[in-house]
C-alpha cells in the first residue's frame, strides 16, 4: 500500500464515516417511509368516500 500523508488518512477516515452514516440514514428513512405509507393507505381506504 502506498504511503499516505496524515491529512489523507484523516480525509479517508472522515469519508468512511460519512458514507456509513448516510447509508444508515438512508436505510432508516426508507423503512420509515415504507411503514408510514402502508399505514396511511390502509386508513385512507376506509375513510375514502369518493367513487374514484
Amino acid at each position: 500500500m502506498p504511503q499516505l500523508s496524515p491529512l489523507n488518512w484523516i480525509f479517508l477516515f472522515i469519508l468512511f464515516w460519512i458514507a456509513v452514516l448516510s447509508l444508515s440514514i438512508l436505510i432508516w428513512w426508507s423503512s420509515k417511509i415504507y411503514f408510514q405509507s402502508s399505514a396511511v393507505t390502509s386508513s385512507t381506504i376506509k375513510e375514502n368516500k369518493w367513487n374514484w
